[in-house]
């Protein structure tokens, strides 16, 4: 299901690149896209998915289901009440709150304004998509992870109509991207209710801010918020940052951002969403040996995947790009811009993955403070990062200045992940073995040899901007399949079967 709506995500992007390419308009929507964004990793995916789960899962285990479906009711409540407020303030501050992230947009009335409104229809998203959060986050922990992944694609084939048949029959077309995500948040809440219907678990909304479920989620959600907010916070200074530099360096980083959240979201969010409520079973009723066993089969799985879409990402930026957006408005100069940017953000893929993974290894013991603690380390140093990069690459080299903010993301994220493993490994909850070593040191092997084939094959990079969709598509297919089938067949030879990887 997650692999689907990656997929129809990245459909999506290129019917938003066909249409608006990477200028006005397009950066417009992106701001006014990644505000609710950036709240709705806070508060839905974020911080209240990381406090709730562990703490629905310790009512489900512990408590009757009475409770626990009181419990439920009085989350619903407090969160829709506190999310509605919240949303309103956003509606009638929208010119401020672009005045705050996109600042550089102020000297440009136009992009301005076109912004402002767009966010007054795509705020109430927050709202919307946090009580779809709690819908999923109820799935999950009753083992029902359908449903819930399959609930982004809703947002994406919402965001595809509106760009394709609303668009036209506006004045200003745009619009019609803002108005696909207010419509995809009411029919992604929706399509949650008879999922909760049939478990007998529908929440009926009650204010209970006193309630001591609700402040023990409360209390575990400060901490996960600026926790999960690091990331957010960062990607939302980038996009403060670019907002100073050339038109189309915001939406140059969206889009290579966009490819790098293909397989981070296919692979280690879902591998993140599966493994938290195991994990915080785990804590509750099996003990730490079991806890190990799962967090180590958790990274060793991730680091399979993760080592070779990063280099396939690195190696094929440019092809992967020209294939999926170099149409109508998008140029060859776009394509090069956004593969510089894809480049520098491929080389961070395994850290986010395993900052997904390790960091829910925290927060399934309701251990939310150290991983904010490091979490804002890696903010700074992210931000300090941000600054010398890009006046590096402005005043002293040819490359542009957006790569810089790339390289920083990734640089951070590499601290982030490396922190979170010591801190595991210190409370002795990862323990990496010599067979855990053998076999990365395996994988490492296989990808050398994958990226060799690569390098080999792929050719003149310059010839992709050429030839139909189909062409170009098939192009693409025959460089990655026999790169996939390399990797997999150095792994066979070295001796990992399936047991290694599912067991």
């Amino acid at each position: 299901m997650t692999l689907l709506s990656r997929v129809l995500g990245l459909l999506r992007d290129i019917v938003i690149a066909r249409f608006y390419s990477a200028g006005v308009e397009a950066d417009a929507f992106f701001v006014a896209f990644k505000i609710p964004n950036f709240m709705r990793r806070l508060f839905a995916e974020g911080a209240f998915s990381l406090a709730f789960v562990p703490v629905l899962t310790e009512f489900k285990n512990s408590r009757s289901m009475d409770e626990t479906r009181q419990l439920i009711n009085q989350v619903a409540g407090t969160l829709g009440l506190i999310l509605l407020v919240i949303t309103i303030v956003g509606v009638l501050a929208s010119p401020v709150l672009v005045s705050i992230f996109a600042a550089g947009f102020l000297d440009e009335p136009e992009k301005f304004n076109l912004t402002a409104d767009m966010l007054r229809l795509t705020f109430p998203y927050i709202l919307l998509i946090s009580m779809t959060a709690m819908a999923g986050g109820i799935l999950n922990s009753w083992k029902q992870f359908a449903a819930p992944a399959f609930t982004p694609v809703l947002l994406n084939l919402s965001l595809i109509s509106c760009a394709i048949w609303l668009a036209p029959q506006l004045d200003v077309p745009v619009y019609a991207l803002a108005w696909g995500v207010l419509l995809a948040g009411i029919i992604q809440l929706l399509f949650q209710v008879p999922f909760l219907w049939r478990l007998g678990m529908l929440p009926r909304p009650v204010w209970a801010w006193q309630q001591p479920g609700v402040q023990k989620i409360i209390k575990l959600m400060i901490p996960a918020l600026f926790g999960s907010s690091v990331a957010q916070i960062n990607l939302l200074f980038d996009t403060f940052i670019a907002s100073f530099l050339v038109t189309g360096s915001v939406s140059w980083l969206y889009y290579s951002d966009r490819l790098l959240e293909f397989p981070l979201g296919v692979f280690g969010i879902a591998l993140a969403t599966v493994v938290l409520p195991h994990l915080s079973e785990s804590h509750f009723k099996q003990g730490k040996l079991h806890f190990n066993a799962t967090l180590n089969w958790a990274v060793q799985l991730a680091l399979m995947i993760a080592l070779p879409a990063t280099l396939g990402l690195l190696l094929l930026a440019q092809p992967i790009l020209a294939t999926l957006f170099q149409y109508g408005a998008f140029d060859d100069h776009d394509t090069l811009m956004a593969s510089l940017s894809l480049m520098a953000y491929s080389l961070g893929l395994p850290a986010f993955i395993l900052i997904k993974i390790l960091a829910n290894a925290f927060y399934a013991r309701q251990d939310s403070k150290t991983p904010v603690r490091i979490g804002i380390i890696a903010m700074i140093v992210n931000m300090v990062l941000n600054v010398l990069f890009v006046l590096t690459l402005l005043n002293l080299t040819e490359i542009p200045a957006h790569v810089g903010l790339a390289l920083a993301t990734t640089g951070s994220a590499y601290l982030n992940a490396i922190l979170l493993a010591r801190a595991l490994r210190r409370d002795q909850y990862l323990n990496l073995t010599t067979a855990f070593n053998v076999l990365i040191l395996k994988i490492l092997l296989a990808v050398a040899g994958m990226s060799l084939l690569l390098w080999w094959v792929s050719g003149d990079l310059s010839v992709w901007s050429q030839g139909f969709w189909h062409q170009r598509l098939v192009e693409l297919l025959s460089l990655i399949i026999p790169a996939v089938l390399c990797y997999g067949i150095l792994l066979w030879i070295m001796g990992i079967r399936r047991q290694h990887i599912f067991h």
